[in-house]
């Protein structure tokens, strides 16, 4: 007996079914040993549930409601008998309602799919309307406490959202069905025709969307107050007094005509449902009509006064969702003249100005201590540390691996050999070598270390790179660091990774990972483990999806092991009457969306085991303690963190550049003066290259006004809106009991501060400085012009820019000069301490109030200022600091950079030996510059060279013996002229 011939249908849809099934399967499976290994499964767990939860009760309610309406209306359905013309010819199709069975369970099934799809979407809101939170606070229109907006609405938005949806496609398919039964229709001449139980049962459906819709408009009042309208975010008078009543009338005749449609479902005439939807459409229109009538009859003539409440309901309500109602103002007279004795009391700022920016010497660490071509730095991070008893400002850079730079992409090299970076790159921001190059306090491998700040665990499993899963404990050595010609090996012994365990477990990896070597490998052993989900963004965001994450984490070193320390922030963009972000802050929220933002949460990662932890530092935050509610045990008290992280912990950019940011706007807390835009601020944009450039918040270490110590801040000057004079300056502060306050330093109004961009374009257009960089841009070189730095001392500020020199075609960035500016006076110098020199005297007096005409020559102090390796006679002197030597010379603040000699003064006698060593070192370096092509520095050494020859022969006649004069002898020539006097 012949077998019979099994359909293929079945088997084309069993094979589609595991073809997305099992990769499906192997991803949850592994994911759920994942969150076991971290520790962190019944947060998934939880998560997982609700999501269910959600879905389930949609897809079973939504689909149970929209195939019982269809049944109901399939069930009007006659024996039909329709005629279909094929290629063969005409073809009966007996049309019956039992047949079509089948099709209103797929389309009914299809639909509660895709609406269950987009309820466990939600899944979050419905936890946090559960485990809610109250602010304590109630918007001054409605009443309702903040956490309604924030908790209770989306989930009530998201339900009425489903219940428009079901009733909507019930409606549709509702009537399609009674259409294709022919108990609905339009008659030519006759107008629409329906039987009875159609209109019935259409009837009810439409009452159920206009109830839908009523409750729409009901959440659509609460919505008002957190939507921008005109000026402000939130309701204004017309929206007080025009919308939100329109609302409330428009929701009262939906319910209204929700009934009209059931008396409908009774009664012969069509006038009940005419009546509820032309009612409805019409109010909705009125509504509309009134509130432009209110607006540009009532509102607009007189506006500033119609809006004052509203705009002090918006003031207030910003400067609470952003935090910016605990800034401390304080007023700067602006107009302090500072000495060398105000930079010797603030000693600890000037040593640890941040010289070094983020991107050269991201460069230069990329081309020094990378060692090998898959190692890579990503970025460097400022932190501050207690090194050598000294507190000080440092820059650091992990050396993580990159497996897409392998020379040979095997996959044993990429999962088994090559499993790991190793080591950091640490040094201060302020102090270079003779060379151009940072010092270094940690470097090379294994890491070396030159102070007190050691690294015992240097490995590096999780980092900020996106490389792939790796294996460890497996037959293969890893690969540990580089060694001269040989490579150390080692074996894992960390806590990270999950085990790979049995064949089923191994088959599961293999499938996720989509590679069958992992599961034909003779290198993997029983007691294998597998690491994924290595990079800090994907494991965070994988544990807790729900929280907005900083764009930089940050390594930090404690105890001698590595961590990585990643903000977290608890956002919202329903705050009510709060303004939102605006699209231009230098944050990663630039969308527009979040007016409500807290740094509550802080996660510390293992580098090396792996451990994530979860630290509230911000217990007061409701959004925060509401996820503590929803995941117990996710959020661990600060307290648990160990001390020495504890000591890490700095304000994040992200936030403060949002604060800043939104502080520009209202730190005008008068509505009238906030409607005017008087006093709105911005933060300064300043040349780099051809393109203005926002500046960026900037970490150092400094003394504020009226503090007695030094700490570490990040701070951002402020400029008046389309001005360049400096209004304000914004720090955050990170220290101890500080941690997370905001103030801001005024400059009266009435006087005028240069501002960054004023600055900016005095270097520019200096007759000295600017053709230097001019020259260094033409000569094969790139002249990269560092951040400007506003560094407030005392009552007053000097502005700081570091210039770095890079060869054409070269990859090493070297700190060459340092512009440093005080009120009308701007100097450059080989060193900032050179610099200061320059404008401050080493003898305390006060500097003159405008800059020198000509060249005018000082002698080194004897005692360096302005950062640790600063060595005395370094300084470039010449007028306002510029250069007389070549860019080819030792550059930056140096560590033990060569003493220039002394210059005699006027009616000082001259010296041998050091005219000697002054006409060598003319020398020495008018060959450098001759070398450089740097004809213009070239000209002027050999002008001073001449000059130093023609002193030291009058040196050598006056030393010679010689007969008595006969009459008085002339006065020998000065060794140098006399200064020339100030403007």
């Amino acid at each position: 007996m012949a077998l019979r011939k099994i359909p293929r249908a079945p088997l084309i849809a069993l094979g589609v079914f595991l073809l997305m099934a099992v990769p499906s399967f192997a991803e949850f499976y592994t994911d759920w040993l994942w969150f076991g290994e971290v520790g962190y499964r019944p947060v998934f767990l939880k998560s997982l549930t609700a999501r269910s939860a959600m879905g389930s009760a949609v897809f079973v309610l939504a689909g149970a409601f929209i195939a019982f309406n269809l049944f109901v209306a399939l069930s009007a359905v006659p024996l039909r008998n329709i005629v279909v013309v094929t290629p063969e010819g005409p073809r009966t199709i007996s049309l019956q309602p039992r047949r079509l069975r089948p099709v209103v369970w797929m389309v009914s099934g299809l639909m509660a799919l895709l609406l269950a799809g987009y309820a466990s979407s939600g899944w979050s809101s419905y936890l946090a309307y559960t485990q809610a939170v109250p602010f304590g606070q109630v918007d001054p229109v409605l009443g309702y406490d903040v956490s309604f907006y924030l908790f209770q609405w989306p989930f009530l938005s998201l339900a009425q959202h489903l219940f428009a949806a079901i009733a909507l496609l019930s409606v549709v398919g509702t009537a399609a069905a009674y259409a294709l039964a022919g108990n609905l229709g339009l008659r030519i001449g006759r107008g629409v025709f329906i039987t009875e139980s159609t209109r019935r049962h259409l009837s009810i459906l439409v009452g159920l969307l206009l109830l839908s819709l009523a409750l729409g408009d009901w959440l659509e009042i609460p919505q008002q107050l957190f939507e921008p309208s005109g000026i402000i975010t939130g309701p204004s008078y017309t929206d007080v007094h025009a919308r939100i009543p329109a609302l409330r009338v428009l929701a009262s005749v939906g319910v209204l005509g929700a009934l009209l449609a059931v008396v409908q479902a009774f009664s012969v005439r069509l006038w009940p449902i005419t009546l509820a939807i032309g009612g409805y459409v019409l109010v909705s229109l009125g509504g509309t009509v009134y509130a432009t009538a209110i607006q540009r009859v009532y509102v607009a003539p007189n506006e500033q006064v119609r809006e004052t409440p509203f705009i002090q309901y918006n003031i207030s309500a910003t400067r609470a969702a952003f935090g910016l109602d605990a800034v401390e103002e304080r007023q700067l007279s602006g107009d302090a003249t500072l000495t060398r004795r105000d930079l010797e009391r603030n000693a600890d700022t000037i040593d640890n100005v941040p010289l070094w920016d983020h991107q050269p010497l991201l460069d230069t660490f990329s081309q020094i201590q990378e060692i090998r071509t898959y190692y890579d730095f990503v970025s460097v991070d400022n932190d501050r540390y207690t090194i050598n008893g000294r507190y000080r400002q440092i820059m650091l850079s992990a050396r993580e691996l990159n497996s897409e730079s392998l020379p040979n992409r095997t996959w044993i090299n990429e999962q088994l050999t090559f499993t790991h970076g190793y080591g950091l790159t640490l040094g201060p921001v302020n102090e270079v070598t003779p060379e151009g190059l940072p010092i270094l306090f940690i470097k090379n491998l294994p890491p070396e270390s030159t102070v007190d700040l050691k690294v015992t665990e240097p490995s590096i499993y999780f980092g900020e790179l996106s490389n792939d899963h790796v294996f460890v404990k497996t037959n293969t050595k890893e690969f540990h660091y580089p060694s001269g010609d040989d490579n150390v090996f080692a074996e894992y012994q960390g806590s990270g990774g999950v085990s790979i365990g049995s064949f089923w477990r191994k088959l599961l990896f293999a499938i996720r990972f989509g590679s069958g070597k992992a599961l034909l490998s003779d290198d993997l052993r029983p007691d294998s483990k597998v690491i994924y989900y290595r990079r800090i963004s994907e494991r965070v965001r994988k544990i807790a999806p729900f929280l907005t994450y900083d764009q930089d984490p940050y390594m930090a070193i404690a105890d001698g092991r590595l961590y990585w320390i990643q903000d977290a922030y608890t956002t919202s963009n329903r705050y009510p009457y709060s303004g939102t972000v605006a699209s231009g802050t230098n944050s990663s929220f630039t969308n527009g969306s979040i007016n409500y933002i807290r740094n509550s949460i802080k996660v510390v990662i293992d580098a090396y085991h792996g451990t994530t932890n979860f630290y509230l530092v911000d217990p007061t935050d409701p959004i925060a303690q509401t996820y503590g509610r929803i995941f117990p045990g996710l959020l661990r008290p600060l307290d648990d963190m160990p001390a020495s992280l504890r000591q890490r912990l700095r304000y994040p950019q992200d936030i403060f550049a949002v604060q800043a940011s939104m502080f520009a706007t209202y730190h005008m807390q008068g509505p009238a003066v906030f409607y005017n835009k008087e006093d709105q601020w911005e933060v300064p944009s300043i040349e780099i290259g051809d393109q203005p450039v926002r500046m960026e918040p900037y970490y150092t270490i400094m003394k504020l006004p009226g503090e007695t110590g030094a700490e570490f801040i990040q701070m951002l000057p402020f400029t008046p809106r389309q001005k360049d004079n400096l209004a304000a300056w914004m720090i955050a502060r990170s220290d101890r009991e500080h941690y997370g306050k905001l103030a801001v330093f005024q400059f009266p109004k009435q006087k005028v501060v240069f501002g960054p961009r004023q600055v900016v374009a005095r270097i520019n257009q200096d007759q000295v400085i600017a053709p230097q960089i001019t020259l260094w841009n033409q000569q094969g070189s790139e002249v990269i012009q560092g951040t400007l730095l506003v560094i407030p001392i005392e009552e007053s500020l000097i502005y700081i820019r570091p210039l770095y020199l890079r060869a054409s075609g070269g990859q090493i960035p070297e700190l060459n000069r340092v512009i440093v500016a005080h009120q009308d006076r701007i100097v450059m110098a080989e060193t900032l301490a050179a610099a200061l020199d320059l404008i401050f005297p080493a003898d305390g007096s006060a500097p003159p109030v405008s800059r020198p005409l000509e060249e005018t020559r000082t002698t080194a102090p004897a005692a360096p200022l302005g950062g640790a390796g600063s060595a005395p006679g370094s300084a470039d002197v010449t007028t306002d600091g510029a250069s007389p030597t070549s860019p080819g010379g030792s550059s930056g603040t140096r560590q033990a950079a060569a003493p220039q000699p002394a210059i005699n003064t006027p009616g000082q006698a001259p010296d041998m030996r050091s005219l000697v060593q002054q006409a060598e070192s003319y020398y020495r370096a008018a060959m450098t510059a001759q070398r450089a092509g740097d004809w213009a520095a070239y000209g002027e050494q050999i002008r001073l060279l001449g000059r130093t020859l023609s002193d030291l022969r009058m040196a050598d006649q006056r030393q010679a013996p010689t007969p008595a004069p006969t009459q008085a002898p002339r006065p020998a020539r000065p060794s140098s002229p006399p200064p020339t006097p100030p403007r």
